[in-house]
């Protein structure tokens, strides 16, 4: 019997890249064809702004897989992380091999799951929790509930950093903001990212500026190839700019 609960994405194919979108005037997600794993999107790079924080997490979740930009590339660079990348649509699951997805693993799994019953029922507790849940209607009401906020929160280990992909544009940004603070008791940083019109909002429950480690981050890490470090490293600057500045 076909899935009429879910969207079904389609794939778009331009030279060179490969996208998946719920309509065209909205990119869910683009690779490279040529550099699969490289994060194509000038937001996911921003979202990696978590490596000023937490250079080698343990343990890493994601609600929403997408192409599975993120996904990859932590894959990747961060080989001894454990991934799991939860994603309520079975369909755009079943585009994982189209956007050269690895395969469930000891380190790395792919649920079929609602983000916010997989935040509010899991005994895990991860030191990084990735939020970039998007459907075809924009974000999810049940992605960013006080409710979902507080269950992230408490999904974390003491000290773990939640980070949230957000548009301003949407109506009940503030609200959002406003219910993350709560949960997350004000210790947040919110950097913008103009090019794309996304706000990646980095929460903790504890304070961020004993994790800033932004002078050893800015320099390559040894799992990182450097034409790989050369592409991240301008939004990983631009976070610890912005998180410099909200310190002043």
């Amino acid at each position: 019997m076909p899935d009429t609960d879910h969207v079904q994405p389609y794939v778009y194919e331009a030279p060179g890249t490969k996208a998946l979108h719920f309509s065209i005037n909205e990119i869910q997600s683009r690779m490279q064809t040529s550099s699969p794993y490289a994060l194509d999107l000038d937001y996911t790079r921003t979202m990696m702004g978590f490596l000023l924080f937490d250079s080698a997490p343990a343990m890493l979740a994601m609600i929403g897989l997408g192409g599975g930009s993120m996904a990859k590339f932590c894959f990747r660079h961060l080989p001894a992380t454990n991934i799991t990348a939860v994603e309520i649509n079975p369909h755009v699951i079943a585009l994982r091999e189209l956007f050269q997805i690895p395969p469930d693993q000891a380190r790395f799994q792919v649920q079929q799951a609602d983000g916010a019953d997989f935040v509010r029922e899991t005994a895990l507790r991860f030191d990084v929790l990735l939020v970039d849940g998007f459907d075809s209607d924009g974000q999810p009401p049940a992605l960013c509930s006080q409710s979902f906020y507080d269950h992230c929160s408490a999904a974390l280990t003491a000290g773990g950093l939640m980070v949230t992909n957000l548009h301003p544009g949407y109506s009940g940004h503030i609200t959002n903001l406003t219910r993350i603070q709560q949960s997350f008791q004000e210790e947040i940083l919110v950097v913008s990212d103009k090019k794309c019109g996304n706000s990646i909002i980095f929460a903790s429950n504890q304070p961020l500026t004993p994790k800033f480690k932004a002078s050893a981050m800015l320099r390559k890490p040894a799992e990182f190839d450097r034409d790989t470090w050369e592409t991240i490293k301008p939004a990983l600057a631009a976070v610890a700019s912005t998180f410099k500045q909200q310190s002043l």
